[in-house]
């Protein structure tokens, strides 16, 4: 037990090592069952990680070198109830996902199952770091793991979406090392509660600013948030369906995480007296997210597009929430991290089952193709709810925590701004399930899709109609796992509790470096939820319907109406489209616009 944390790690790698090193031995089913089985046990040690951690904050320290008065002399792991939540997801999605992909990849060995268990022991890691060089030691081992799932099937598409994935993270790896390098040359040390005593003693001058700037954008185009976004949609489009599980259900959140993490435990107590600024820094760049995904989503034809839109969109969300800088914000984040992974991971295996049998992700050329499949459409409305936050769903009760905690500073626009994005990308959902697995619609209009998609190729080297059952169970337990919550009274809680400790940087600096125990936190205010948040739930889930509804048969509306709904579109949708090129140079430019503005924002509020 007092190694236990170290082995979401470790297990992991050990387990990938020994299918490399008999993969040309061991039979197929030998080599699946040791991926499902590993990443299960992970799953498990998370939980009990995750309930441990509620009881007082996990520091373990590698090879047993602890701290001598005050200074951080070895590599810690530091555990509390939001990284091992995190760390927990990451392992649930992947058990998922290597299920999910039973069989997948005949022609090419145990090199999946190996690469997934590396991405699950980079990721665990990245979770549960306690310094700022071991986070980005395991940030670069989660990109190129990522990079080599994203163009597993070696097609000149994949290749492409990949290397924009390799350029544009390694772009943000960079951007993180130096600011590293920046706070390493100020305290030297790489402990984050080091770092924070150390921080605290002087003020928050140039360096420390641009230090936080360049370790937060190199973590924010890990996170894809405007306008470092460009490469997701494009790795989505190509990447295997498994992969895409994880990508969209917990790696890009992961760049969020890292982003409030460092802040509270490394530069919050040096920046505290610049909260306000800061805070709208982080609803700005949230809402502007938000808006770019949802109306990029809405306006997809290719399915595995308009999911990875829709998740630019959220993170957009969770940015916000996690940006308003208080315990309720990060807690509704929390819980919408949770349900968002597991609506978002079901939502992709169902358009992973499209592709199986239909050889196509478009959703033009798939209309009506589904209609034997009811079961899967049943999936995706579901899960198309889950997305727009219908109450009692997981996404709701997070959702709403982090509406109420925006309220609470001033910033009455974010409810509506939540509920637009929930509506639209909801709808997006909704109207791809109707479509092809109902057969409603109208043939569509240049204002609602985009230009035809490019031919797909089948993941598996067996097509057809008939599915390994275990394709469409895994699909329907991810989209309805999110709806337990409603039978977990205290759930919102225990997250408000997780996160007044996360947000407790001199907690966790006296937990790390003088080793003092923290017990269970108890929330200092009752979580309820309130009339307003179940209207604005509602309402985006019955906006949802109405706009995909109007989407499905835009030929029968009266003219003025169709005009004045495609009014909008037409005006922002092409300056939008002409950004989305697949020019890597582009999209590079936009990244260093994007660090030089974050960076001179900063300046400017911390001045």
């Amino acid at each position: 037990m007092q190694h236990l944390p170290a082995f979401p790690v470790i297990l992991p790698l050990l387990a990938a090592v020994f299918l490399a090193a008999l993969s040309k031995v061991l039979p197929r089913i030998v080599t699946d069952l040791v991926a499902i089985l590993t990443a299960l046990g992970v799953t498990a040690i998370g939980a009990i990680l995750l309930h441990l951690s509620a009881l007082g904050t996990i520091v373990y320290w590698f090879g047993g070198w602890r701290p001598q008065h005050g200074t951080a002399i070895g590599i810690a792991f530091a555990i509390d109830p939001i990284g091992a939540a995190l760390a927990t997801l990451v392992a649930l999605l992947s058990t998922a996902a290597l299920i999910f992909a039973w069989r997948y990849f005949d022609s090419v060995g145990t090199l999946f199952q190996t690469l997934m268990l590396i991405f699950l022991s980079a990721m665990s890691g990245f979770c549960l770091s306690g310094d700022l060089f071991t986070l980005f030691v395991f940030f670069e081992l989660m990109s190129v793991s990522a990079f080599a799932l994203t163009a597993h099937k070696m097609e000149s598409s994949g290749i492409e979406g990949a290397l924009n994935f390799a350029i544009s993270n390694s772009i943000g790896a960079f951007t993180m090392l130096w600011g590293i390098a920046l706070v390493y040359g100020r305290t030297g040390a790489l402990n984050f509660a080091q770092i924070s005593r150390a921080l605290a003693a002087g003020p928050a001058d140039g360096l420390v600013i641009v230090a936080f700037a360049l370790i937060a954008t190199g973590l924010l185009i890990k996170a894809a948030v405007v306008p470092f976004h460009f490469w997701l949609a494009d790795a989505h489009a190509v990447a295997p369906t498994p992969v895409c599980v994880l990508f969209s259900g917990v790696m890009v959140e992961l760049g969020v995480y890292g982003v409030f993490r460092i802040y509270w435990t490394v530069f919050e107590p040096v920046l505290h007296p610049y909260d306000h600024g800061i805070r709208m820094l982080f609803l700005s760049v949230g809402a502007l997210t938000g808006l770019v995904g949802a109306v990029m989503c809405f306006w997809q034809r290719h399915i595995k597009r308009l999911l990875a839109f829709s998740t630019i969109s959220h993170v957009g969300m969770i940015v916000a929430g996690m940006g308003t800088l208080t315990a309720g914000g990060v807690a509704g984040a929390g819980l919408y991290v949770i349900g968002h992974g597991m609506v978002k991971a079901s939502l992709f295996m169902c358009a992973g089952i499209c592709l199986q049998c239909f050889g196509s992700l478009d959703e033009i050329a798939l209309r009506g193709r589904g209609r034997q499949m009811k079961w899967v459409g049943l999936v995706v409305a579901v899960a198309g709810l889950g997305l727009a936050g219908f109450p009692p769903y997981g996404t709701y009760f997070g959702k709403a925590l982090m509406e109420r905690s925006a309220e609470a500073l001033g910033q009455g626009w974010v409810p509506w701004l939540f509920t637009i994005v929930s509506a639209l990308t909801g709808a997006a959902v909704l109207r791809f399930g109707g479509a092809v697995f109902l057969g409603w619609g109208d043939k569509p209009k240049k204002s609602q899709a985009a230009s035809p998609t490019e031919p797909e190729t089948r993941e598996t080297d067996k097509g057809g109609r008939k599915l390994p059952g275990v394709m469409i169970a895994m699909a329907a337990v991810l989209a309805i796992l999110p709806a337990a919550s409603l039978f977990l009274p205290h759930l919102a809680d225990a997250a408000q509790a997780a996160a007044e400790r996360f947000i407790g940087t001199s907690d966790y600096a006296s937990a790390v470096l003088d080793g003092r125990a923290l017990g269970t936190i108890q929330s200092t205010e009752s979580v309820e939820m309130t009339a307003k948040g179940l209207f604005f739930g509602f309402g985006a889930a019955v906006a949802a319907v109405a706009i995909a509804l109007a989407s499905l048969t835009g030929d029968r509306l009266p003219r003025s109406v169709a005009r004045a709904v495609a009014f909008l579109p037409g005006k922002v949708l092409p300056p939008l489209r002409a950004l989305h090129n697949g020019d890597i140079r582009d999209y590079v430019t936009w990244i260093a616009l994007g660090i030089s503005a974050f960076a001179v924002a900063l300046l400017a509020i911390c001045r």
